[in-house]
């Protein structure tokens, strides 16, 4: 990135950022330095890409014209903690409106793969078209410049994610980081929730498959389709020296904020994300066979304080942070010590691929939350699609789908994510959208507007109907009643309106949401750290404007590609079913839901006029 000014809101044009264009049907490459238009091109992740798939008319996912857009955000890479997030764009094959059209998606995660791409010295990499064999791309950094190479990749055709992760490492040495799919993302014809695998320092270190993903919209089944397998960054480290200032916002991030309860238990905090499950029971609110809690303590199985006594669990953070958000859970050796990697315990996994499956044993959901990973599937859109499938079996025993398997059967529900994963089980691999309206029953499939629910209580958090992406990523809602416990209509308005989508910022920036959980990007912190890095003077005001329009812009894509505003709402059962176990205000009945609808589009609705430029090229 060039900049040849101070003042990026008032002169974004006078900021450049580096861009490649790879026509994988040719082969050819254009790099080009390219003028911002306004605060979101600077910032990067989907505040620009969105901007560019607002420029097409896309119809099919699956099709040329649908590009596949790989950037960074302006602090990826940098000294700031938590700086490492890598965006995959593109218009996405499961989340789709009523219409049939598929709607814009981004997807991010960490390692240390976002890092290595910026220092080649691009900012963004766009995939036009598609290849007619197998490849990989290589990006490496040269003396005139960032290089980007197309290599065929038939000796990594039908290897998991890890394994095409190895495979590339034994060519390319320790200079470098990877991004790949596995069987799934090669299966995209029946699977449209291929997740793309970043790899650690851990990792390649270990040789054990401990990744990251950017996992939700399938991105992986894009470069799938694309005949991308993988991608490749080669660079030297050029990571800034540690200013005064960026040292104390590092601090910061670590002990205060929201990411200190995140941190390990010896340092006082609550174990990771994993602890969410503590938080959630004791409003009986952890997602129980397909998010129907039952008033029970089976959840507390899955507690951390009671697996820890069967396995070694390691408290572990990615490069160069000091959020230890993640836990890697080995197998115990008779004397105590770790054996063999099983899984990384996340809340998200570990709920949707455990509880809410009815699997209360950590060796059982460990397995799956390996197989997941390795076939390169998302495991929300997996888990609540197959806890869509248990549950229609519960209800029709006599005419159970597929293999019939049931809450808490490991060996069925097991198969049946195998064979979605090698792409046997197109009725999974499309997700709950599409299979519950083959059977006719949708109330109890868990997605909204497409896109299979995180695993929080939808009960608890009537802003997942306006979130852009993943639920709890790009609406910061999922709080707002089991911590702050605002049940009034006025405090979920503002919430969706103003205070909460400022979430989405993390997204476009490139750091962590952990940062700084409770604010989003518009803080002193985050000023800071670009003043530090580059030089830029930028104040909250004009960073909560930005992350503004970034999200208001993916509505507007939305409302274009044929959602109506009926599908703004959450999964029928919520009021169809009112669940009387989970111990919280109920503000999902069909007034509430209605009223909320009709004062959220009053306020958004007139901002919406001009954000997306008239259609160019299309593609059906």
């Amino acid at each position: 990135m060039k900049c040849f000014t101070s003042d990026p809101a008032s002169e974004p044009a006078s900021v450049l950022y580096a861009r490649c264009t790879v026509d994988l049907g040719s082969g050819k490459t254009r790099y080009e330095d390219v003028p911002c238009r306004n605060l979101e091109d600077v910032l990067g992740g989907f505040g620009r890409s969105f901007q560019i798939l607002a420029e097409r008319d896309i119809r099919d996912a699956y099709c040329d014209a649908n590009p596949l857009i790989v950037n960074t955000g302006l602090l990826t890479g940098s000294s700031a903690m938590t700086g490492l997030r890598t965006y995959f764009s593109g218009y996405s094959p499961i989340k789709e409106s009523r219409k049939g059209l598929p709607a814009a998606i981004w997807s991010t995660g960490s390692g240390n793969f976002g890092a290595k791409f910026k220092w080649t010295g691009l900012d963004e990499l766009i995939f036009e078209n598609r290849s007619p064999e197998p490849v990989y791309a290589l990006i490496r950094e040269s003396v005139d410049g960032p290089v980007v190479e197309l290599k065929p990749a038939g000796h990594l055709v039908g290897l998991s994610t890890h394994a095409k992760m190895m495979a590339l490492q034994n060519e390319y040495g320790s200079n470098a980081h990877f991004a790949a799919i596995g069987q799934a993302g090669e299966q995209w014809e029946n699977v449209y929730m291929g997740a793309v695998a970043l790899s650690t320092d851990n990792q390649l270190k270990s040789g054990e498959d401990k990744m990251r993903f950017a996992g939700r919209g399938g991105m992986g089944s894009l470069m799938g389709y694309k005949n991308l397998l993988a991608l490749v960054a080669q660079s030297s480290d050029k990571i800034k020296p540690l200013t005064a200032e960026v040292k104390k916002v590092n601090i910061n991030v670590v002990k205060g904020g929201g990411s200190a309860r995140l941190q390990p238990i010896s340092r006082g905090g609550g174990g990771g994300t994993w602890a969410a499950y503590d938080v959630m029971q004791v409003f009986n609110a952890v997602p129980v066979n397909n998010f129907r809690p039952q008033g029970n303590d089976l959840p507390e199985k899955l507690f951390r304080e009671n697996v820890e006594p069967q396995f070694v669990i390691k408290s572990e953070a990615c490069f160069r942070c000091g959020i230890t958000c993640h836990n890697n859970v080995h197998e115990k050796r008779g004397d105590g010590s770790a054996g063999r990697f099983l899984a990384k315990f996340d809340y998200e996994p570990l709920n949707l691929l455990g509880t809410n499956l009815g699997i209360h044993d950590a060796a059982q959901a460990a397995s799956l939350i390996h197989l997941s990973d390795n076939y390169g599937m998302d495991s929300i859109s997996l888990g609540v699609t197959v806890s869509y499938v248990l549950s229609y079996n519960e209800r029709h025993p006599e005419q159970p789908l597929l293999n019939g398997a049931r809450f808490g059967e490991y060996a069925g529900i097991r198969e049946l994510v195998e064979q979605a994963g090698t792409g046997n089980l197109p009725e999974i691999g499309h997700g709950s959208k599409r299979l519950s309206e083959s059977t006719g029953e949708t109330s109890y499939a868990y997605h909204v507007k497409g896109l299979e629910l995180p695993a929080y209580q939808p009960e608890t958090n009537p802003g997942y109907a306006w979130a852009i992406a993943g639920g709890h990523m790009s609406m910061g809602t999922y709080g707002l009643l089991t911590r702050e416990g605002k049940s009034d209509m006025d405090s979920w308005v503002e919430g969706i309106t103003r205070t909460k989508l400022q979430i989405v910022g993390f997204d476009m920036i490139g750091l962590c949401k952990f940062f700084d959980i409770t604010k989003g990007i518009c803080t002193q912190m985050v000023v800071d750290c670009i003043k530090s890095e580059f030089d830029m003077d930028v104040t909250a005001e004009d960073l909560a404007a930005a992350v503004r329009r970034a999200f208001l812009r993916g509505l507007a894509l939305e409302l274009r590609q044929g959602y109506e505003k009926s599908e703004y709402t959450l999964p029928a059962e919520v009021w169809e079913r009112p669940n009387q176990n989970i111990k919280l205000p109920n503000i999902t009945s069909p007034e509430f839901i209605a009223e909320l609808q009709k004062r959220v589009w009053e306020i958004f609705e007139p901002e919406l006029e001009g954000l997306l430029p008239e259609i160019g090229q299309k593609g059906r």
